[in-house]
C-alpha cells in the first residue's frame, strides 16, 4: 500500500488529506471521502459518517499510524469500496522529462525549470473530476508529520568519501554504534515543493536517503524485535548547507543551520510488505543527469539495528521518522559538485517511487551574528 498526504483547499482553507496512491491504476483515493460515502450508503447520517471517517483518516499521518491495524484495515476497505467521487486521476510522469540543459548558462537554467515543476502540478489545465477535485488541485505534502526526526549515518562508503575529501580518516565512533542527529520536523517539504535557499549559505547539496516510518511504540528493542515496529518506508532528501555544516560540527555541536532549513520527504509511504529493505536500488539525478547510485544492501548498520538503537533507553512512538543516512556516493559533495538555483533534484528508490524538488532562489542577505572576544582571562 502507498499512502500520502495532499493539500485540498476548502471553505476553511487548505486541509491536509490522507490518500492511497495506486500508480499502476493511475489513481489517487481520498480515504476519508471514500469511508464517509461507504458509511452513508450503509445508512449513517452525513454528519455521523463524516465524524467517523475523519477519526479514521485525520489530517495527520502520524495520528493515523498510531491507530495501528485499525488504520490499515480501514484503508484497505476504503480502497476496495472507493466510489468515483473519492477518486482522482494520477497522471504518471513522462519517462523523459524536459530538464534545463546542463551546458546552458546558469541564468538560463534558473529561468527554465521543467514544466511540471514550473506549473506546480502535473495536472494543471485538466477538467474537474466527479470527485469535486480539479486535478490541478492535487498538491503533494510531506507524507508524514513526524513528532521527531532522527537522521542516522549507516553507510560506511559515504562516511569514508566525505572524510577523505577533508583529509581525515573515518571517525572511530562510526563502528561502535550508529550515530545520528536530530532534524527540525517542522521544515519538512513534499514532492514537487520548492526547496528554500537560506540567506547564509552558498553551497547547497542533496543527500540520497531512505526514511523509516515507525508504526508501533517500543523501548529497548532487540534487532530481532525491531522490524515489527516499522510501518513503512519513504524517500528522504536531507538538504545540506555544506559551508555552514562543517564549521558547526567542528564546534562539537550541530549540525543545526546546516540542515534544519529544509528536508524533503515523499512522494508517499510504501508499507513494508511491498519492499525488500535489504536490496533497494537508489539513484539521484540533477537536471536529468545521474549523479549518484547505490543500494540499501551496502548499509553497515542495518534497518533493524537503527530502530533498536533509537529505542535504547527511550520509547519510540508511532509516526516517528528515522533517516538511513546517505548511501555511498549519494551526495554532490562526494563528487565535488554542488547545486544551483533552479536545479531539479530527483531521488528514486526501488519499490517506493521518485521524489522531485526544485531548488529555489537565495533569500536576501540578512542579519549575521558579530564575532565575540573572550571575556575570561586566563
Amino acid at each position: 500500500m502507498k499512502l500520502a498526504r495532499i493539500a485540498r483547499t476548502g471553505p476553511d482553507g487548505v486541509i491536509p488529506r490522507l490518500v492511497a496512491v495506486q500508480p499502476e491504476q493511475k489513481r489517487v483515493i481520498d480515504l476519508a471521502t471514500a469511508e464517509r460515502l461507504r458509511l452513508e450508503r450503509q445508512g449513517a447520517t452525513q454528519e455521523a459518517a463524516r465524524r467517523l471517517a475523519t477519526a479514521l483518516f485525520p489530517s495527520s499521518m502520524a495520528a493515523a499510524i498510531s491507530l495501528g491495524e485499525v488504520f490499515l484495515a480501514a484503508a484497505r476497505q476504503a480502497i476496495e469500496t472507493a466510489p468515483e467521487e473519492a477518486v482522482m486521476p494520477l497522471l504518471q510522469y513522462p519517462q523523459t522529462l524536459q530538464y534545463p540543459q546542463t551546458d546552458r548558462k546558469k541564468e538560463e537554467v534558473e529561468a527554465s525549470p521543467p514544466p511540471a515543476v514550473q506549473q506546480g502540478s502535473v495536472y494543471q489545465g485538466k477538467p474537474q473530476t466527479s470527485s469535486g477535485f480539479a486535478p490541478g488541485d492535487l498538491q503533494w505534502l510531506s507524507p508524514l508529520d513526524p513528532p521527531l526526526l532522527r537522521d542516522f549515518t549507516a553507510f560506511e562508503q559515504h562516511v569514508q568519501n566525505m572524510s577523505a575529501r577533508q583529509g581525515q580518516p573515518i571517525f572511530k565512533e562510526f563502528f561502535q554504534a550508529p550515530p545520528y542527529f536530530k532534524i527540525n520536523p517542522l521544515t519538512l517539504i513534499g514532492h514537487e515543493q520548492e526547496v528554500p535557499w537560506p540567506n547564509y549559505t552558498e553551497y547547497m547539496d542533496y543527500e540520497l536517503e531512505i526514511g523509516l516510518v515507525i508504526g508501533k511504540s517500543g523501548r529497548n528493542l532487540s534487532p530481532q524485535e525491531a522490524l515489527s515496529h516499522l510501518f513503512g518506508v519513504t524517500i528522504l532528501n536531507d538538504f545540506s548547507a555544506r559551508d555552514i555544516q562543517g564549521p558547526e560540527m567542528s564546534s562539537g555541536f550541530g549540525p543545526s543551520k546546516g540542515k534544519d532549513f529544509a528536508t524533503a520527504l515523499g512522494p508517499w509511504i510504501t508499507t513494508c510488505d511491498e519492499v525488500d529493505l535489504t536490496r533497494l536500488d537508489m539513484v539521484a539525478r540533477v537536471n536529468g543527469e545521474e549523479w549518484s547510485r547505490g543500494s540499501s544492501a551496502t548499509m553497515t548498520w542495518k534497518v533493524e539495528e537503527l530502530i533498536a538503537y533509537a529505542s535504547k533507553g527511550e520509547t519510540i512512538w508511532p509516526g516517528e521518522l528515522l533517516g538511513s543516512g546517505t548511501v555511498g556516493t549519494g551526495s554532490g559533495a562526494e563528487h565535488g559538485k554542488q547545486l544551483h538555483p533552479g536545479d531539479v533534484v530527483e531521488l528514486e528508490v526501488q519499490g517506493i517511487g521518485v521524489l522531485r524538488n526544485r531548488i529555489g532562489q537565495p533569500e536576501p542577505r540578512g542579519w549575521e551574528p558579530e564575532p565575540r572576544k573572550s571575556r575570561i582571562s586566563n
